[in-house]
Parts: C-alpha cells; structure tokens; sequence
C-alpha cells in the first residue's frame, strides 16, 4: 500500500536532486532550466498526495495552472537560450555577463 509518506519522499528526493543540480551546476543554462523544471515537479507530487490524502480537487487544479506556467518557462527560456547561442556561440553562464546594460 502507497501512502502520502512514500510520496513526500519522492518529492523531497526530486527536490534536493534540482537543488543538487542548481548549486553544483551554475555555468550551464540548460541544466539551470532543467533543475527549475524538476523543482516544479516535486512540488507538483505535493500537491497531488495532498489533494489524494484529503479528497479535494484544488490542488489538481494548482497544478494545471503550474503545468502551465512551467510550459511557458520552458519554451521562452528555451528561445532566448537559442537567440543568445547564436549571437554569442555559447550558453554557459560565466560567458554570458556582457549583456548587462
């Protein structure tokens, strides 16, 4: 049996691997937006074993809007990163601080 327990811990381990991954990780953009995305997922199994747990639907629609939001992210995050690729032939962090304005 699958309580709520086995499902907090799957989302705290999802959630110190995407911490994990931004704090080792900070010189390459792709696995930044990764790591955000896997936060947002973890948050995401939250929110679905607390909705289960206490038979409510708000918190299946969170996340729906959080779905959402995240597809956004990830599209807009991905078409800068291709913008800044082919202006600057790079996408490491540490080579991207010229473009302070």
């Amino acid at each position: 049996m699958i309580t709520v327990t086995h499902y907090l811990v799957l989302a705290a381990l999802l959630f110190g691997i995407s911490a994990m991954g931004i704090f080792m990780n900070r010189k390459n953009v792709l696995i930044l937006l990764m790591s955000i995305e896997l936060m947002l997922l973890a948050v995401n199994f939250n929110f679905i074993a607390f909705s289960q747990y206490l038979g409510d639907t708000a918190g299946q629609v969170f996340v729906f809007f959080i779905l959402t939001v995240a597809a956004a992210e990830s599209a807009i995050g991905l078409a800068i990163m291709v913008l800044v690729y082919r202006n600057r032939h790079t996408i490491n962090v540490t080579d991207l601080n010229t473009l302070r304005g």
